[in-house]
């Protein structure tokens, strides 16, 4: 099938099923195009819980999905390649921080929403990098803090807060970590009017650089509101294709990893998720994500703790 007919049998069925598909910023273009709904992912399974459709397609990385069922328990979420991980989330399994809460037992657990559902359910109050900060600052100056998994969000909500009471997971996402600072101030020498917009989950050193540090959402919203005609992005290069659509008279510029020969500034289990894929989840409804129910609730709470935050 071309693309334009596997796109017609995916809206297709999509009206026959009732069914509704999220995808993340960083999918490929054409799986962009297929959405109903754009967005990153805590947005999008928020999404999944509020709108009324029986059939929910995740097309993402499986903590993803897994967040979209933990809200959203009576609705079918399915998910196109299950097998699609993310280096962030896989650095910090819920048996090893079970024994991090051992070995410091009056520490309230933050963690970001880039983990499993195991690991939420071990989690006081759940996070994203748009609300780090505020999470953060929610709790008590004195009550001390596991802060997991991402070392680089981690280490630049410390610096912002000044707390020294925080003990930091030592994850990482690898595309994030990937990007070359040479190559940023090079562009930036080419590109002297450009503003630098960077996700916290670079190191700290690209994050001094930046402009504005911000969530992928963040950053869209700032690239719309600011007046400058150029930026040089600084996350994954799958947010550029949203970019453009939005801000067509803009010009967006990737930024480059330290690794010139390959793509390191994508993610390897986003671009997973293709047009054959979707169409296959839908046809068949599966493969389906399933949840043990304690854990599920237990993920939920974490979650809502955060919600409550205002």
């Amino acid at each position: 099938m071309t693309k334009e007919q596997l796109m017609q049998r995916i809206e297709q069925l999509k009206q026959e099923k009732r069914a509704v598909i999220l995808a993340h910023y960083y999918t490929l273009p054409e799986v962009q195009a297929v959405a109903d709904y754009l967005g990153d992912s805590l947005a999008l399974s928020v999404k999944a819980r509020d709108i009324e459709a029986p059939i929910i397609l995740f097309a993402g990385v499986n903590f993803m999905a897994e967040t979209a069922k933990v809200l959203s328990p009576d609705k079918k979420v399915l998910i196109p390649v299950p097998e699609a991980g993310c280096s962030l989330a896989e650095s910090c399994e819920a048996a090893a921080l079970k024994a991090l809460k051992e070995q410091y037992p009056g520490h309230k657990v933050v963690s970001y929403v880039n983990t499993s559902v195991q690991v939420k359910a071990l989690t006081d109050v759940c996070c994203t990098s748009t609300n780090a900060l505020q999470v953060v600052e929610s709790i008590p100056r004195e009550q001390p803090i596991i802060f997991a998994p991402d070392r680089n969000l981690g280490s630049y909500i410390q610096k912002l807060t000044g707390r020294d009471n925080m003990v930091i997971w030592d994850g990482a996402c690898t595309v994030h970590e990937e990007f070359s600072l040479e190559k940023i101030l090079s562009l930036k020498r080419e590109h002297p009017q450009a503003k630098v917009v960077a996700h916290p989950e670079c190191k700290a050193y690209i994050l001094e650089v930046a402009d504005y540090v911000g969530s992928t959402a963040g950053i869209l919203n700032f690239c719309g509101e600011d007046s400058a005609a150029e930026y040089i992005v600084v996350t994954e290069a799958g947010i550029l294709a949203e970019m453009r659509k939005r801000y067509p008279e803009k010009t967006f510029i990737p930024a480059p990893p330290e690794d010139s020969t390959c793509a390191c500034n994508e993610c390897r289990y986003m671009k997973m998720v293709t047009l054959e894929n979707i169409l296959s989840c839908l046809e068949a409804e599966s493969p389906e994500v399933l949840l043990n129910e304690d854990v599920r609730v237990a993920a939920e709470r974490s979650i809502q703790n955060m919600v409550a935050i205002k």
